[in-house]
């Protein structure tokens, strides 16, 4: 019998959300970020959704993500969001990969293993996590050029882009058209310009620019707290069935270190799904709910490795065998990413990404 925990990726919803998103920036094109298993979605089959809402460009973080890309028969462009060491490069070059490149030996190297090879440059106008700095970025694009290589596009990533009235994003835009002016008075032609993500792409109408980079709404995860200008339907839905029923009494603690101590007769649903497959182990301790019966159920004391456990009491009609789900919808109720981000601290791209290889993905229909 196989696994019952499991995750549902709805591939019409990816397609529609690309779509939507799409109509929204237009004219600038649509680049999807499939990096890190497609968010959890499986790669291969959110980068043929994406395409087919109208994709033009694919982005993933590691050359290795790209080939297997290509491996499973995916011809969209794909851009390395960040450079690649010397052996990444020549897998790059075999995948046929549009390398990111903000350094000179960078450079250097792209042209000796790929001649003629079109590459884009990162400029970091103030994420100071990796690209050239905007005061020798004409100096590197022309070492570009000079090389013999291509230059497709020139790009920049908003630190605060998930706070679109934050003066910083004012800031890095305008340091970045300051580098693109530059390349325009040398007579450079920076190929695609782009800075949005996805808050960027649906907040910051400035940022647009000829491209967006779209990671998380493209799975349906609004990307900041406001209402998204478009209707993004989630993808994911994470489900499994009650594997054991037990009755806790008056006292007793529930889970590893008896953290929540019930305080009535307790009906508890055993679920086989634990932190070892991406449920957070605090989950339960932060105000954690589950969907079984349609109806929300919390969930008591820590998660498990393999299982966790869920207060069911005061309904009689719940079995072995019945539904769980952990993200998404049953009924009328919905339990998204964001609700598990904003209970344990941290963001949405962190809780799918988390999902592992025991954790098997459906594609249905």
């Amino acid at each position: 019998m196989p696994r019952p925990s499991l995750i549902d990726v709805d591939l019409d919803a990816i397609r529609r959300n690309v779509a939507s998103i799409g109509e929204l920036v237009a004219p600038a094109r649509m680049c999807v970020v499939v990096k890190a298993d497609g968010y959890g979605h499986g790669a291969a089959a959110a980068a043929t959704a994406a395409a087919a809402g109208g994709a033009d460009w694919l982005a993933v973080a590691l050359a290795a993500e790209g080939a297997e890309l290509r491996a499973a028969g995916i011809t969209t462009p794909i851009l390395l969001l960040s450079e690649p060491s010397e052996p990444e490069l020549r897998l790059a070059a075999e995948a046929d990969l549009t390398p990111t490149l903000y350094s000179p030996a960078g450079v250097d190297q792209a042209a000796a293993i790929r001649p003629g090879w079109q590459v884009q440059v990162k400029v970091d106008t103030g994420m100071h996590r990796v690209g050239v700095s905007p005061d020798a970025a004409l100096d590197l694009a022309r070492r570009v050029l000079d090389a013999g290589l291509v230059l497709g596009g020139v790009f920049t990533h908003l630190a605060l882009a998930d706070e679109p009235g934050r003066s910083e994003n004012t800031l890095q835009l305008d340091r970045f058209d300051a580098v693109l002016d530059a390349l325009r008075v040398a007579g450079i032609d920076p190929g695609l310009r782009h800075a949005a993500n996805s808050a960027g792409a649906l907040h910051l109408e400035r940022s647009r620019y000829d491209l967006v980079r779209v990671g998380l709404a493209a799975y349906g995860v609004p990307p900041t707290s406001l209402g998204p200008p478009v209707d993004l339907r989630p993808a994911l839905r994470l489900r499994s069935r009650v594997s054991f029923l037990n009755r806790v009494p008056v006292g007793e603690g529930v889970s590893y270190g008896w953290h929540t101590v019930v305080d009535r007769p307790t009906e508890v649903a055993v679920v086989p799904v634990g932190y070892a497959d991406g449920v957070p182990r605090n989950l339960g301790l932060t105000g954690g709910e589950v969907l079984v019966g349609d109806r929300r159920r919390p969930v008591l004391g820590v998660v498990t490795m393999d299982q966790l456990m869920v207060d069911v009491t005061g309904d009689g009609s719940i079995a072995v065998g019945d539904e769980v789900v952990l993200l998404g919808a049953q009924g009328d109720e919905c339990v998204t990413p964001s609700e598990w981000a904003a209970r344990l601290g941290t963001i949405p791209y962190e809780i799918l990404v988390g999902f592992g290889s025991r954790m098997a993905r459906a594609y249905p229909s």
